[in-house]
């Protein structure tokens, strides 16, 4: 995703909002500026895209309420809003042929949940749009349809979704293959549009969105399911299972979730001590440190997750996920730096601009991280190392939303980073307590 625009959702206002996104997005601000509903919406104009069905806005790790809890409310003189919309706009790479492509959807009450009464697709000023219709008493599907530059909206025939299957692209694209149309306009909708929808798709898994708090350690783990969650409780079975199963696999995660431990002083060295040989056997995560001079360092006696602080244990799955997902490369982050001391805190700094920059932390593809945080040290880790160009990461890959509360709704200000690590369009508010507190501190 490369630009969201949003209006009528949530504390954002009634006024269309535009927010530049990159490889690396940061979200700060204040607390309740609408930061978590931001990327709640990130994940659900994907799922309505390209997953084909109807987002659930009350998924773990977010619970956004019903239609009421959603939709912008102006309060006062200001009308009861009967619609939100949003959309992004994606494709400013060529990886995996993707193409650009505009997206955007209108939701409306349907039963209390927000529900997608138009979504339009738009590539190369040719656009296609599937599309309701209400009534009093309930939402009929009534189509879809097309519009080629120059030209009016024409309809493509017979119904082809249903309620459970909103966009099924199969079904869709044999029946633009059998549609009667223009023939100047048919290979322009299939080939472009089409193509276009589809690798876009191919390019994402499913989103991975984390909980701010992530899983309580055990002293003792039993194999569990290795579906991800919010939580990172399937990390611990994941580990063991790569150190049973796939040696080398196990080896090169080991390796760098090592390299994390040693730039964060978090650990110097992890391990699965496995009760057993067969899967199902009980296993342990252990950690240790080394001690003394840099070049003539002792290894420490090796200690349970649950023996060396809050820290390790949260960011262990964070960790694990940017490392090794195979199925996700869209992250959505709440508070990474969650129980981490402010060292640990700008390793994650360095580690997010390596993985969106293609670095020797990513396995898969390409990667985009939103990361919602209240921690400098990683704000200004990222400032050096862009400027520093210690990853790779360069300045346009880099966006910070600021999300500034105001009288009636929440501003976003996109924020830019120069190749001097400075910042560019920040609003007089930004960082002004630190301003604050600095001068305080100094005495003026």
């Amino acid at each position: 995703m490369d630009r969201i625009t949003l209006k009528n959702y949530r504390c954002f206002g009634s006024e269309e909002q535009s927010a530049r996104l990159a490889p690396l997005t940061l979200l700060v601000g204040p607390n309740s500026t609408g930061k978590t509903s931001f990327l709640a919406l990130i994940r659900a104009l994907w799922d309505v895209a390209f997953r084909e069905v109807v987002p659930n806005f009350r998924e773990e790790p977010y619970d956004l309420g019903s239609w009421d809890d959603i939709v912008y409310k102006g309060g006062g003189r200001i009308p009861k809003v009967e619609r939100f919309d949003a959309g992004f706009e994606s494709g400013n790479t060529s990886y995996q042929g993707r193409r650009h492509l505009w997206f955007d959807a209108t939701f409306t009450n349907r039963f209390t949940v927000p529900y997608p009464l138009t979504r339009r697709f738009k590539h190369n000023d040719v656009e296609v749009e599937c599309y309701l219709e209400s009534n009093d008493e309930q939402l009929n599907i009534t189509g879809t349809r097309y519009k080629v530059p120059d030209g009016q909206w024409a309809e493509m025939g017979e119904r082809w979704f249903t309620t459970g299957n909103w966009f099924p692209g199969s079904r869709l694209t044999a029946q633009l293959s059998n549609t009667a149309l223009p023939p100047q306009h048919s290979d322009e909708i299939v080939q472009g549009v089409l193509d276009t929808i589809y690798a876009n798709k191919g390019s994402h898994g499913r989103v991975f969105a984390n909980a701010p708090t992530r899983s309580s350690p055990r002293r003792t783990y039993d194999p569990e399911s290795l579906e991800t969650d919010p939580e990172g409780n399937s990390v611990p079975s994941y580990l063991a299972n790569l150190y049973r199963r796939n040696d080398d696999q196990w080896r090169g995660l080991k390796y760098r979730l090592e390299l994390f431990g040693r730039e964060s002083e978090l650990f110097d060295e992890i391990q699965v001590r496995s009760f057993g040989r067969s899967d199902g056997d009980p296993f342990q995560i252990q950690v240790r440190k080394y001690s003394g001079p840099k070049y003539r360092r002792r290894k420490g006696p090796w200690r349970n997750l649950v023996d060396v602080g809050y820290g390790v244990s949260q960011a262990l799955p964070l960790l694990t996920e940017l490392m090794e997902s195979e199925v996700s490369t869209l992250f959505l982050l709440q508070q990474p730096e969650v129980h981490l001391h402010p060292k640990a805190q700008a390793a994650l700094g360095t580690l997010f601009c390596d993985v969106a920059s293609g670095g020797e932390h990513q396995r898969w593809g390409e990667h985009q991280l939103f990361i919602e945080t209240h921690s400098d040290y990683i704000i200004d880790r990222v400032r050096m190392d862009v400027r520093d160009g210690t990853t790779g990461l360069k300045p346009e890959d880099v966006s910070i939303l600021y999300f500034e509360p105001g009288d009636v709704a929440v501003k976003i200000h996109s924020i830019t980073i120069d190749e001097y690590g400075n910042l560019d369009g920040a609003p007089p508010g930004y960082r002004q307590f630190f301003g604050e507190e600095l001068r305080r501190s100094i005495g003026l």
